[in-house]
């Protein structure tokens, strides 16, 4: 991509804008930076280093005098200066699709509704596990918090980026294609976003595969129905590759095509060959990464591994000193018998169900948020047989103890200072404090990360 001399405003200064503009300012771009809010006194230095201009507090006119727009994903198509740059047929693209446009290596691409960080981890340590062997380099970025951008200059044609994708970073792709793509899940999530239509946010994650072709490979959940019935027949309809895994029985009789299934305990590899037993789950599930969903991701891994060619060893190696994702159920520590985990990276239902469930006794539940027209009813059930106290709090808190009323005890807490404490004195030996909020955290926290961070210290604090 030659952008010498382009125009190109960048919206928003979050850390993909910043390194977007950066990128764009290396090779060549004029860039103007425009930032709704405040921009921090690190990032204003590194971009007066670097001689961007910048603006803060709102957008002027000059936004508008551009060859084309880079966008955050956090920017909603119905904000005015969206709306504006369209009318003016100002092409509007995502951080990803710039730093895709000047990526050599090769990518492997992963979203879903959940699980995708997970499985981008284990994707990204199993290719240093195999970089280390073969001489390549592996980046791990995108939605997971590192910007495609910052990195992509680094990479040459032998590495791999592994990028997690989120459906509002896909939305402004039009060129970007990776070599293996992956889908763990389609639940509903963000429905503010998209309507509250299902189908405009699955067709936002389908952007992952719009311009592979016969050379890629596409790797998805065969257990989750909408991707089932979505790549029925697939072999017909797309020129690529495609892998399916799942750990369900098979939903059709006959000839089941999914490379990688689950046998009992045994994940299996099926090959023209025959089947491999490739490794038992005991192998790899630990205190701090556990459950049938992180089976799952693994399947995901391990079928996104196989796309790659990356040898088996390398594979086995990561997975079993692979400890699990900082936020997404990790334990933190266990007092007075019982455990404490930390999911705070849980911002939908179906995250907090599989958290739920990974639970191998009874828990204290910690929930709430900012709701994002959450849906109760489909873990009703669940908390009422597998929780033995649950403790709301955030702005979801009145919705959340309305809800669960009746069903099982509850608490309400004033912070999440206070929803620790009370679990404290609630939790008996062999249970887990379980803190998952179901929720978004802008409520009270910068994000997820801040907010797991918080739960953290106040547990480390009951144990002084």
């Amino acid at each position: 991509m030659d952008v010498t001399g382009k125009r190109v405003s960048v919206i928003g200064a979050g850390k993909s804008g910043i390194a977007a503009a950066k990128l764009l300012t290396r090779e060549g771009a004029e860039v103007l930076l425009s930032e709704l809010g405040r921009i921090g006194e690190k990032e204003l230095l590194s971009l007066q280093d670097m001689q961007i201009r910048f603006e803060e507090e709102g957008h002027s006119g000059s936004v508008y005098d551009a060859d084309f727009c880079v966008i955050s994903p956090g920017i909603p198509p119905s904000a005015q200066v969206v709306k504006t740059m369209q009318a003016r047929g100002i092409p509007l693209y995502s951080e990803i699709e710039i730093a895709s446009r000047f990526c050599k290596a090769r990518i492997i691409g992963i979203t879903g509704t959940d699980g995708k960080t997970t499985t981008a981890t284990l994707v990204h340590r199993i290719c240093e596990e195999d970089g280390r062997q073969q001489g390549y380099r592996s980046y791990s970025v995108g939605n997971i918090g590192v910007p495609f951008s910052s990195m992509v200059s680094e990479m040459s044609a032998s590495d791999v980026a592994v990028v997690e994708l989120s459906s509002y970073q896909l939305e402004r792709c039009f060129t970007f294609r990776p070599d293996v793509a992956v889908i763990t899940n389609i639940t509903p999530d963000h429905l503010d976003r998209y309507e509250h239509d299902m189908q405009r946010y699955a067709d936002a994650k389908y952007r992952i595969y719009m311009n592979q072709s016969g050379s890629d490979t596409l790797v998805f959940n065969s257990d989750d129905p909408l991707l089932r019935a979505h790549f029925s027949g697939a072999a017909d309809r797309f020129p690529f590759r495609i892998l399916p895994f799942g750990m369900e029985p098979a939903p059709e009789r006959g000839v089941d095509s999914r490379l990688v299934l689950l046998d009992g305990e045994a994940i299996v590899v099926r090959q023209v060959s025959g089947e491999e037993r490739f490794m038992v789950t005991s192998d790899f599930l630990k205190n701090s990464f556990r459950g049938r969903h992180n089976i799952s991701n693994v399947l995901a891994a391990v079928a996104a591994a196989r796309a790659l060619g990356i040898g088996n060893e390398a594979v086995r190696s990561a997975l079993r000193e692979f400890k699990g994702v900082e936020h997404r159920q990790e334990y933190v520590m266990t007092l007075n018998g019982a455990d404490w985990v930390n999911d705070s990276k849980a911002t939908n239902i179906n995250a907090m169900r599989q958290a739920i469930e990974a639970v191998p006794s009874t828990a204290v539940l910690i929930a709430g948020g900012r709701d994002k027209g959450n849906d109760y009813a489909s873990i009703a059930e669940l908390v009422r047989s597998k929780v033995s106290l649950l403790i709301a709090i955030g702005e979801s808190k009145a919705k959340i103890a309305s809800f669960f009323d009746g069903l099982v005890a509850l608490k309400v807490a004033a912070s999440l200072d206070e929803a620790v404490s009370f679990a404290s004195e609630a939790a008996l030996p062999g249970q887990t404090v379980l803190f998952s909020p179901g929720c978004a955290s802008f409520d009270m926290f910068k994000n997820f990360e801040e907010r797991g961070q918080r739960f953290k210290q106040c547990v480390h604090r009951l144990s002084l």
